[in-house]
């Protein structure tokens, strides 16, 4: 009965996770293990997860390993949950795409006339990088989101007229977090427990605030200095929120990629719109939609991913909707350099079999 038992399990175990040679990904992601900084990686394929696990240490002092419970700070993968959040509030009617950056703050100079909801959404808004004006190093007190808004008080002018150009800009995510807050009347950190996490039970999944709530399962980032691994986890902008203050595991993201394709969190044509390429004001495309970066593979399927850089983390979120796989792939080291993430995402993608 045992056997008969083990048989029909087997049958039932897809064919392409029997198919697979692990070893290669294992081979491509070797430097990450043992006893240096690591690494946390899982492939999703049709809402299994056919492929986690950890590498190397979240926390060398304590030698703790990665698991698929390691929180990792998220960086810039948190935009997509800041923009999922706006995209809740435009849907309760509490604000709108065309919204502008003056209908939400007071004394903003004149150019906050000229910019709305959608195009800092979409990195066209313009508006001047904060982390330009200030010292990033660990010495220099960090900047909380206030702190931006009110250096935004001080910007006299837009790299260009909104709208017009893509630019990357953390800044416009830090004011969307912001606006979450004024228009929700809740923390940032509070709305997206209530709204996002609580609900799709990402347990272990926080906006970090320090003194405010903890970090469960941490890993510290680390980078070199003299041939050596060092702690340097924090820098004067690791506090701001809505453009990279979540912390989050693989276990949790795993669930934010399956109600990616439910109407649980947002309605189905929402999120499809979040994947869509916007247009600039002369109607050229360009390769971002609502929190996501965008592009195609080389046989002309969508992609949607997002990576995340900041003081001694790289991470990236790579999806192929129409194939129903994803990958996610947490580190906390200060290298390769953050576009090097989504060559990685593909190199590993490229030994699977299906």
């Amino acid at each position: 009965m045992k056997i008969q038992y083990l048989l029909l399990f087997t049958c039932f175990i897809p064919f392409y996770t029997m198919a697979q040679d692990f070893s290669k990904i294992d081979e491509i992601l070797k430097d990450y293990d043992g006893s240096k900084p690591g690494a946390a990686l899982a492939i999703i394929r049709d809402g299994k997860v056919i492929y986690s696990k950890g590498y190397g240490l979240s926390d060398l002092e304590s030698h703790q390993k990665v698991t698929d419970q390691s929180n990792f700070r998220l960086a810039s993968v948190t935009k997509q949950f800041t923009a999922a959040a706006i995209l809740q509030l435009i849907e309760r009617g509490k604000l709108s795409l065309k919204t502008k950056l003056n209908d939400c703050f007071d004394a903003l100079p004149s150019y906050a006339t000229t910019i709305n909801i959608r195009q800092m959404l979409n990195h066209t808004s313009g508006i001047l990088d904060y982390d330009d004006f200030i010292d990033e190093s660990e010495k220099t007190a960090q900047l909380a989101d206030a702190d931006v808004l009110k250096a935004c008080r001080s910007f006299s002018k837009t790299y260009f007229e909104p709208g017009t150009t893509y630019r990357y800009s953390n800044t416009a995510y830090v004011l969307l977090g912001l606006i979450i807050e004024k228009y929700s009347g809740m923390p940032y950190s509070d709305y997206l427990a209530k709204h996002i996490f609580k609900p799709l039970k990402m347990k272990n999944t926080i906006a970090y605030v320090k003194g405010v709530n903890e970090i469960s399962h941490r890993a510290y980032g680390y980078g070199t200095s003299q041939g050596k691994w060092i702690r340097k986890d924090q820098s004067s902008t690791s506090a701001t929120l809505g453009d990279g203050g979540i912390y989050s595991n693989l276990k949790d993201l795993t669930k934010w990629d399956a109600a990616l394709y439910l109407d649980k969190i947002l309605p189905k044509k929402v999120w499809l719109s979040a994947f869509e390429q916007q247009s600039l004001k002369n109607g050229t495309k360009i390769a971002y939609g609502f929190g996501w970066h965008l592009k195609q593979s080389s046989s002309g399927q969508a992609i949607v991913y997002h990576t995340g850089s900041t003081t001694s983390f790289r991470n990236v979120f790579y999806r192929i909707p129409e194939e129903k796989l994803s990958l996610i792939l947490l580190t906390n080291r200060n290298t390769p350099e953050e576009t090097e993430m989504t060559t990685l995402a593909e190199k590993i993608l490229s030994k699977l079999i299906f």
